[in-house]
């Protein structure tokens, strides 16, 4: 049986985040976890598994000077098509202008972003100006 709130909203409407003990709206660690997705070219997920087998060090120190931490992909395959689940967590106090460091970084910028790109299809729904769809923390328990 759905619940009232359910029974309002039009298909496909997003429901409104719920916060509780395993999904509290500022977390007691002082750790913001984001995850995101994008849609992996078949034709291309050998070469993008090889460049991430061993991740330039440029590219690594750029990602650690951004205050992030426990970087990890994941790929699936849904319905026939090949998705990356990318999840990192972040303990720095400003994200915008950290996670533009990187954008600001030449290597990942001009070398690394248009080779891992290039690999990838941007998933319907996904900011413009963005690669990766963002996803929403619904849950985390430490």
């Amino acid at each position: 049986m759905e619940s009232p709130s359910e029974s309002l909203r039009s298909p496909g409407a997003k429901a409104d985040p719920v916060y509780g003990p395993t999904n509290a709206e500022k977390p007691a660690d002082n750790v913001r976890r984001y995850a995101s997705t994008v849609e992996l070219i078949p034709e291309k997920e050998q070469f993008y598994r090889e460049l991430h087998a061993d991740v330039w060090p440029q590219v690594v120190a750029a990602i650690k000077k951004a205050n992030i931490h426990n970087y990890s992909i994941f790929v699936a395959e849904i319905q026939g098509r090949r998705y990356l689940f990318s999840y990192f967590e972040y303990s720095g106090t400003d994200p915008e202008a950290d996670f533009a460091s990187i954008a600001n970084d030449p290597t990942t910028r001009d070398k690394w972003w248009p080779l891992t790109d290039a690999c990838q299809r941007v998933i319907a729904g996904t900011p413009e100006n963005e690669q990766w769809l963002p996803m929403e923390s619904l849950m985390h328990i430490p």
